[in-house]
């Protein structure tokens, strides 16, 4: 989940088998449905049924790939969000085993429904510049592991950014010096 869009992909090996993506951005969302903070229950009511409408045909396209089993986040909105449900913060490393529940997330979605983004910025891991955004980006989070029908997901101290600067030093320790095509990164 980016401030834009919210991208999906699938796949069983480096590189994905599918991808796609919705404009269902944290920072996207917040601006077209929210007009007030906290936002009115209509508001909330408005934007799950769009979220669910954008992410139903994304669900139906990636899981005829099968059902995952292993799924990942990856993104400040996830880490965020993983923090407020209890995994451990990013200055604890990579190497440590963040997880998120859909019963923990449905939980705190709630919760930060009736919060201002004051009090959203004093949950854990989520900055007072992302306070306005989190519930948007955690209503999306959570409509997807619900449509996708997942309990628990890893999530990734890493980013798109990062994934992109690997596959780059892959591409050159490689020998290729010509510079990468989107499309050769995320499949067609």
């Amino acid at each position: 989940i980016g401030g834009g869009s919210f991208e999906f992909s699938t796949g069983t090996d480096a590189l994905p088998d599918a991808a796609m993506s919705v404009p269902l951005g944290a920072g996207r969302l917040t601006r077209e449905f929210f007009d007030e903070q906290p936002p009115s229950p209509k508001q909330t009511k408005r934007l799950r049924r769009y979220v669910r409408e954008q992410i139903e045909p994304v669900a139906q396209r990636l899981l005829a790939f099968g059902e995952p089993n292993m799924v990942v986040g990856t993104s400040k909105t996830f880490r965020s969000l993983a923090r407020i449900c209890g995994a451990a913060p990013y200055s604890a490393g990579p190497h440590v085993k963040r997880e998120m529940h859909v019963t923990d997330l449905r939980l705190w979605t709630r919760r930060m429904e009736a919060m201002a983004p004051a009090e959203r910025a004093d949950l854990p891991g989520v900055s007072r510049m992302r306070a306005d955004q989190v519930l948007a980006g955690a209503m999306a989070a959570e409509a997807a592991m619900e449509m996708f029908g997942i309990e628990t997901m890893r999530v990734s101290p890493w980013a798109l950014r990062e994934g992109l600067i690997l596959r780059r030093l892959e591409h050159l320790a490689e020998g290729t010096s010509t510079p990468l095509d989107p499309k050769t990164l995320v499949g067609e």
